[in-house]
């Protein structure tokens, strides 16, 4: 089974040395990093091309952000699999493609997600939410229930089939692809008990109370088209975050 991990990066050379190295380490190494960038000119360039690594493929041209970019990658993946590493995320230990790989083998699913925790910007030891998913069933959707994207891992065929990012949206696009291979595509799904991802807290989706209106905004639109619930589906998704920052506090006691 081949990997296709995709990074969309531009202007992160603070923290894209750490996801990098994430990636470095891990023990499975049948894959390809499919590096989209956004013409960075902070030093992020100069710090992907001076890697050594005949697995990694870089493009830097303009795009129309996040979602546009990580598109574009996805039409240069060749893999089996599809994975994704932001520039502002790094995997959680080095044995997570390893595991994931043997889900897949093991399940035939056409989905393998696990955990993820979002930790400081300033100290990624301290960690600040811890998101369980737990298994997945169809009427989940309709209460709000999604995997964390960054510790989703998806065959590229499903991509293939439904379609990419719709990048009309600006912060919810992720929320939209997974309503639509899950809920209209009925994937099937396999959960990995453990934490495959790590975020930094900060992000397009956390970073201002304008933007986390606006997300909730695009949630409901994404909500509404894919048909999977309403408003209480909206409410019951924020809900869900209550417990992440209760359990993490349990979980530090």
């Amino acid at each position: 089974m081949k990997f296709s991990i995709l990074t969309a990066v531009w202007n992160r050379a603070a923290t894209l040395p750490h996801a990098l190295q994430s990636l470095d380490t891990q023990t499975y190494d049948n894959y390809e990093h499919v590096v989209q960038d956004g013409g960075s000119s902070d030093g992020t360039l100069e710090l992907l091309n001076a890697r050594n690594d005949p697995r990694m493929q870089l493009v830097s041209e303009t795009d129309r952000g996040l979602y546009d970019a990580l598109n574009r990658a996805t039409d240069r993946a060749t893999g089996d699999v599809v994975g994704l590493l932001h520039s502002d995320d790094f995997f959680a230990h080095a044995e997570v493609l390893t595991r994931v790989a043997h889900v897949f083998e093991e399940t035939g699913a056409d989905a393998v997600y696990g955990d993820l925790e979002y930790v400081s910007a300033r100290d990624t030891d301290k960690v600040v939410r811890h998101w369980v998913s737990g298994p997945y069933g169809p009427h989940k959707l309709k209460r709000g229930w999604m995997p964390p994207h960054p510790s989703l891992f998806i065959k590229r065929d499903v991509i293939t089939r439904w379609g990419g990012y719709d990048d009309s949206f600006q912060i919810s696009a992720d929320y939209d692809s997974i309503l639509r291979y899950f809920g209209q595509g009925r994937i099937s799904a396999a959960y990995l008990p453990e934490v495959l991802a790590k975020m930094r807290l900060g992000g397009a989706s956390n970073g201002s109370v304008r933007r986390i209106l606006r997300k909730s905004t695009e949630d409901y639109k994404a909500i509404r088209r894919n048909q999977v619930g309403g408003a209480p589906t909206l409410i019951m998704k924020n809900a869900r975050k209550v417990p992440q920052l209760f359990m993490n506090k349990l979980r530090s006691n």
